[in-house]
């Protein structure tokens, strides 16, 4: 999947794509302006999210599908043109664009017969708001060779697109030819991501973008997961530094979930928000503490990974997510950070 992050060039020329932004129905800019309004790259403090109701509609076996699973994020431009109503024909074309890329360029019959075959759903329940766009689910199948007569296809590749908590000022600033699911999750082959791409970038006009979460932005995602109430078993905190070492070396620094969250509760004072401050002063206790025991420094390694009760991320842009109940408050901050990596 080439973006215009990494310098390749995508399946619709850059002329062809400025020409559509800057008409009178799409504000050359406006989307950037919006997002410079509404959201820094840089905040000194954040909302807490709260629960949603709309995650009682998200259909179990689905949500399902997205936990307990490593899934790679991507930020998405706007889709022109994209359709829910049209879901079904996109499963046809998708699955023979597929085929046709698996053959090296023989053409296959649009809903003929596949041994991979693409499905387009919705998932409803993915929504922080009732202004949210509605997710959607891709899903692509196997049929073994030798299958017996009735057996089930193989899922062999996940993505699903969301925009949890997106931006009301972002929204209201795109034309109605426009649908905005900034955030990608994949789980699969990268072959079939790279296949998968091209045919969303030829179909919408929509360029990719590999998401990273930085060190700065992981410190966020540690305090703000910490300060969820998670009932029943709850795994320890997890925290992953890369020493700037040859040979490459890691130190995991585990932290019992009860001791953790005591610690977060002496130092964040408002139920409503998370500041940069807070954020600073839990680091430097964890550090302060690190160092008596083992006469480390950890702010001369890099932060790169946090595992908490309720979801998982590493810098490179992975993450799991353990628990429903949050789903949706943790899909919040992913779409922030998405947002924030697409340029217009």
């Amino acid at each position: 999947m080439q973006t215009p992050s990494d310098g390749g060039s995508t399946p619709r020329s850059r002329s062809s794509r400025a020409s559509v932004h800057q008409s009178s129905k799409y504000p050359h800019g406006s989307i950037t302006s919006a997002r410079r309004r509404s959201s820094l790259r840089c905040p000194s403090k954040r909302k807490i999210l709260r629960s949603t109701p709309l995650v009682e509609t998200l259909d179990p076996s689905k949500a399902a599908l997205l936990l307990q699973k490593q899934w790679n994020l991507y930020s998405v431009t706007p889709m022109c043109k994209f359709s829910y109503s049209r879901l079904r024909d996109y499963s046809k074309h998708l699955s023979a664009h597929i085929v046709a890329e698996k053959q090296k360029g023989f053409a296959v019959e649009v809903g003929s017969e596949m041994s991979l075959k693409a499905m387009f759903s919705s998932l409803p329940g993915l929504k922080g708001k009732d202004s949210d766009p509605l997710a959607i689910l891709i899903q692509i199948s196997s049929k073994p060779q030798f299958a017996k007569v009735g057996a089930e296809d193989r899922i062999v590749w996940t993505g699903w697109f969301c925009g949890t908590y997106t931006d009301d000022e972002i929204l209201e600033v795109l034309p109605e030819t426009f649908t905005c699911l900034p955030l990608f999750l994949i789980n699969g082959a990268e072959t079939l991501t790279a296949i998968v791409g091209t045919w969303f970038q030829r179909s919408f006009d929509c360029c990719f973008g590999k998401l990273t979460i930085n060190s700065r932005e992981l410190t966020w995602l540690t305090a703000i997961w910490t300060g969820y109430e998670v009932h029943g078993h709850v795994r320890s905190t997890e925290l992953v530094f890369s020493v700037p070492v040859e040979p490459h070396m890691d130190i995991s620094y585990t932290i019992h979930p009860e001791d953790f969250k005591t610690l977060w509760n002496n130092i964040h004072k408002s139920v409503d928000e998370v500041t940069v401050k807070e954020i600073d002063d839990l680091f430097q206790c964890l550090c302060s503490h690190f160092f008596r025991h083992f006469k480390i420094y950890l702010s001369a390694a890099q932060f790169v990974k946090v595992t908490t009760a309720v979801a998982a991320a590493h810098c490179d842009g992975k993450v799991k997510f353990f628990s429903k109940d949050y789903l949706i408050r943790v899909l919040g901050f992913l779409t922030e950070l998405a947002m924030n990596n697409i340029q217009y």
